[in-house]
């Protein structure tokens, strides 16, 4: 496999919410499990669909946020996207995913290589990342750490029903 880390062009938008959907799929089915069938049906209802607005919004050149794609041979396997500047000298590394099908080659360390190589050349000299505690996120984990990241404050969202 051959892959080349390119710009985001709005073309690829349907296929990033393609690589989005079978990314995020077993991490909806694990907070789904979490939380309960009731608590889902009431919290995370709309999850899905707020995080497809989210690629859209993203998407939009006017949304200060930078995406590039990999590309093996005009199939596209994952994207990254990033913000400069979430406060005076930090990037973040936003919504990104690989295909499960091309899981496992390097594609989300060669994303996230790229990713920060830009937020460091855009003058950012700390860089974040957000992710899930769950056993669903464990795979994003072992990549953010491949890319470097260590440091880690925890975090927990708790539910309860009225």
């Amino acid at each position: 496999m051959s892959f080349l880390i390119r710009a985001f062009a709005p073309s690829d938008l349907p296929t990033l919410h393609a690589i989005r959907a079978a990314a995020f799929a077993p991490v909806f089915a694990s907070f789904r499990n979490i939380v309960g069938p009731e608590i889902a049906a009431l919290g995370l209802a709309t999850a899905e669909q707020e995080q497809a607005e989210l690629l859209d919004a993203i998407a939009k050149p006017d949304s200060g946020h930078t995406i590039a794609v990999s590309d093996d041979n005009g199939t596209l396997t994952g994207f990254v996207s990033w913000k400069t500047d979430i406060a005076p000298g930090i990037g973040e590394i936003t919504l990104n995913a690989v295909h499960p099908d091309y899981g496992g080659k390097g594609i989300g360390t060669a994303l996230y290589a790229h990713a920060l190589a830009a937020l460091k050349a855009a003058g950012m000299q700390l860089a974040t990342v957000g992710t899930g505690g769950d056993p669903s996120h464990a795979p994003a984990r072992r990549s953010y750490e491949k890319a470097g990241f260590s440091t880690h404050l925890p975090s927990i969202y708790m539910y309860r029903k009225l």
